[in-house]
């Protein structure tokens, strides 16, 4: 079993792929942020991943292990996937307004918004004219988020309305 604490380097250009006999340990898009896991290569090698700095988000051709010149680097997997290439800006805050609101993942790339696929958006993008089209993408760049306290020091407005008359 191979074990890997960590990213050290990619093979995403080729003449760093060039250097390598390359294993690829295939991932789902929502694998590539778990912290903990144990998978197996295409060439059937046990992994385990244990990253322990939060926030881990393992991209397409990172690499996780090298000896000599192997290597062994993640490949996503392309999935359905609902792609909107808003044309203004007003177009797309609202389409991710409209998908953040669901509480779905959110990914760009080349100036396109992609979100794993769910019919159930596709029609409600659909409906308010977004143009959504269906297709088998990598699901890579991935926004972060962070959830913080709307309060802003004191109470809360929501600590506010349940102290009001009491």
């Amino acid at each position: 079993m191979i074990l890997s604490h960590k990213v050290i380097g990619s093979v995403k250009s080729a003449e760093a792929a060039a250097l390598y006999d390359i294993d690829w340990l295939p991932l789902e898009w929502y694998e590539a942020v778990r912290p903990i896991q144990r998978k197996k290569t295409n060439a059937g090698k046990d992994i385990a991943l244990k990253f322990v700095n939060e926030g881990i988000r393992l991209k397409q051709g990172d690499v996780v292990w090298a000896e000599d010149k192997k290597c062994i680097a993640i490949e996503i997997l392309p999935c359905e996937a609902i792609v909107i290439a808003p044309v203004t800006l007003l177009q797309m805050g609202t389409v991710c307004y409209e998908i953040g609101n669901k509480h779905l993942p959110l990914f760009i790339e080349n100036e396109q918004v992609l979100v794993p696929f769910e019919e159930p958006l596709f029609k409600l993008l659909q409906a308010g004219g977004y143009g959504p089209t269906k297709a088998l993408r990598r699901l890579e760049n991935m926004l972060k988020v962070n959830a913080v306290s709307h309060s802003h020091g004191g109470e809360s407005l929501f600590q506010k309305i349940l102290n009001f008359g009491g």
